[in-house]
C-alpha cells in the first residue's frame, strides 16, 4: 500500500536537519500530519580491518544517549564528495589511519518511518599510519581491536552505534573482512 502526501511544510531547518509535517492520505482515506526528518546529505563509514590487528574502532561518548560505545570511523558526505571518499577521509581525520582501497558492502536509511537520512557503508584490508587524528575531539582513544574481542564487544552490547553495528554484523555476515572471512 502506497501513502498518499498532499504535501509537506517545514517547522525547522538547519543545514543538519530539517523537520518537517507532511500531510499523508492512507489508503483507507485517513488523512493526518506525520513528522518527517530530512538529513542534508548523506552518511559514510569504514570497516577497516587487518588481519593481525583486527578491527579500526573509536571509543568515544555520545552525548544525546550519555552513552560510551565502539564505533567505526564515519561521519557526513560533504558537497561535491563520493561516499568512498567520504569515508576514506573520516577514517584518516578520525584515526590518523589512511584506509586501504574501499569496497562497498551496503547502503541503507537506518529509520525509513521517519527520515530520509542514508548511509554507506564500506569495508577496506589494512591502513597506513599517517600521524594522529587531526580532530582529537572525536574519540576518547582509538585502536585496533582484535576479532574475539570484537565479536565480544556486539555480543555485550558495547557497540550502540546502528550505523557501526550494521556495518561490523554486514562485515562479519558476508566474510568481508579478509579472504577467510575471519
Amino acid at each position: 500500500m502506497r501513502w498518499k502526501v498532499h504535501g509537506e511544510r517545514s517547522i525547522y531547518e538547519s543545514e543538519w536537519v530539517c523537520l518537517g509535517l507532511a500531510d499523508v492520505e492512507l489508503p483507507d482515506g485517513r488523512r493526518f500530519d506525520h513528522h518527517v526528518v530530512r538529513m542534508p546529505g548523506h552518511g559514510a563509514g569504514a570497516v577497516v580491518h587487518d588481519p593481525e590487528r583486527g578491527l579500526l574502532l573509536l571509543w568515544r561518548h555520545r552525548f544525546i544517549t550519555d552513552t560510551w560505545g565502539w564505533e567505526i570511523p564515519a561521519g557526513r558526505v560533504d558537497p561535491g564528495e563520493t561516499p568512498a571518499e567520504a569515508a576514506a577521509r573520516e577514517t584518516l581525520e578520525e584515526t590518523g589511519w589512511r584506509p586501504g582501497p574501499l569496497r562497498p558492502l551496503a547502503s541503507y536509511h537506518p529509520s525509513n518511518g521517519i527520515a530520509d537520512q542514508k548511509f554507506h557503508l564500506f569495508a577496506a584490508a589494512g591502513a597506513t599510519h599517517v600521524g594522529d587524528p587531526s580532530d582529537a575531539m572525536e574519540a576518547e582513544r582509538v585502536a585496533w581491536v582484535p576479532m574475539p574481542e570484537v565479536r565480544q564487544i556486539v555480543r555485550d552490547g558495547r557497540m550502540l552505534d546502528g550505523l557501526s553495528l550494521t556495518a561490523v554484523l554486514y562485515a562479519l555476515a558476508f566474510g568481508e573482512l579478509d579472504s577467510s572471512g575471519q
